[in-house]
């Protein structure tokens, strides 16, 4: 509940923000260091938005069927799944700052090798390896911003670097419907194929980019107890809540369900429209983009739609 609230009070924030930008930024008071992380998840965002949106259409051009495609997708869903716990424990010995400069180095690197070495076993299990990897950014970007923040604006730097991402990924969306016309308008001839590639490997340079501010970074030490993984956390308070609350017991199950039906969907959406609709790539641009900025528009709507109904029927 305390979660869906914080969502609410974020997307309230961010209707400030696209109100009077400088004086929302000064009133936050957001600090150096914050900055700096904002500016590592950004080339991460950027990167992995372009990437993501853009690599199943580039196996469909190399003549891949929904079959592969599903098992690569999936193999990636398991390594995020087998990852997560681990990378909280890593976390908890090795510090945050050490995890995202290994997730900054082989994420990109295993994404890079994706684009250049077409054989199914080896997709397989590189998508595994990717999904370990990438499992550490969301284990480590929640407790980097609670450092990197005090309890008045903690939530507006949240809203921030999030708003950011869903802009990053509108633009990618347009660039990689539109790259092959601005080639050929400036004489240069490419395949489709090799234009995805090409896009697909410039991805994850962006991406490795981050790592210039994740080398600058320094982080608070945490208080004891504040972050999950502390000592409260492994006696099992977390699961004592969970079984005592009635509403997570009842909302965690249909989360679950939502999140399956958009791993199965995400995949095969832009094969679909190119494929079977024979959509152009600059309309799937446009169209991802589309969705890009209703997602934002709904955020920003929630906080209305929560006080007008109720936080339970908003949701």
């Amino acid at each position: 509940m305390e979660l869906l609230a914080n969502s609410s009070a974020s997307s309230s924030n961010l209707i400030s923000f696209w109100r009077n930008p400088a004086g929302w930024l000064r009133d936050k008071n957001l600090g150096r260091g914050y900055w700096t992380f904002f500016s590592a998840a950004f080339f991460f965002d950027t990167g992995f938005s372009i990437y993501f949106f853009l690599f199943n259409l580039y196996l469909f051009d190399r003549h891949w069927n929904e079959r592969e495609i599903g098992w690569v997708g999936g193999a990636m869903t398991l390594g995020s799944l087998l990852g997560t716990l681990p990378a909280g424990i890593l976390v908890r010995k090795a510090g945050i700052r050490p995890l995202l400069i290994v997730l900054f180095l082989t994420a990109p690197a295993l994404n890079a090798v994706r684009v250049l070495w077409i054989w199914e076993p080896a997709q397989i299990c590189l998508a595994l390896a990717t999904g370990v990897a990438m499992s550490s950014w969301g284990v480590c970007f929640l407790p980097a911003v609670a450092r990197l923040t005090s309890e008045a604006n903690r939530t507006s730097g949240f809203s921030l670097i999030f708003s950011v991402s869903v802009g990053t990924s509108m633009l990618g969306g347009l660039v990689c419907g539109y790259l092959k016309e601005w080639l050929q308008r400036i004489g240069i001839l490419m395949q489709p194929v090799e234009v995805k590639k090409v896009i697909l490997l410039a991805s994850c340079f962006i991406a490795v980019v981050g790592l210039i501010p994740v080398l600058q970074l320094r982080l608070p030490t945490a208080p004891s107890g504040n972050e999950p993984g502390t000592a409260d956390s492994e006696q099992g308070t977390g699961w004592r809540v969970l079984a005592l609350n009635p509403f997570l017991l009842r909302f965690l199950p249909l989360m679950a369900l939502w999140a399956g039906f958009l791993a199965a969907f995400t995949p095969f959406a832009n094969i679909y429209l190119s494929r079977d609709l024979h959509v152009p790539m600059v309309q799937i641009g446009v169209a991802f983009s589309t969705v890009q900025v209703l997602q934002l528009c709904m955020g920003l709507v929630t906080p209305i739609v929560c006080r007008l109904f109720g936080l339970l029927k908003g949701i």
